[in-house]
């Protein structure tokens, strides 16, 4: 396996990962800056108010992007074990 071979495999891992995670980290990310601008301009400061917002918003994102997501973690799946098949034979 050469070095060029393994650092495509850790560039992909890399950048399906940011990804996957990208969706849920930017939706999380935006709730909780509304929230913050919402306390800040009533002055309520529950620390509690963030959390159920952020994770009615993060289970809404997995349930609309659920499917693209398990199809890339299935693709990058797949290419790695046709790359374990190639390097084996």
């Amino acid at each position: 396996m050469s070095q060029n071979l393994v650092i495509g495999i850790i560039k992909e891992a890399i950048v399906t990962a940011l990804k996957l995670g990208a969706p849920i980290i930017i939706s999380a990310l935006l709730i909780g800056l509304i929230i913050s601008i919402l306390q800040a301009t009533t002055q309520i400061q529950e620390q509690t108010l963030t959390f159920v917002p952020k994770l009615i918003g993060v289970a809404l994102v997995g349930v609309i992007c659920g499917s693209w997501m398990l199809q890339t973690l299935m693709s990058f799946t797949q290419r790695i074990f046709e790359l374990i098949i190639k390097v084996s034979t």
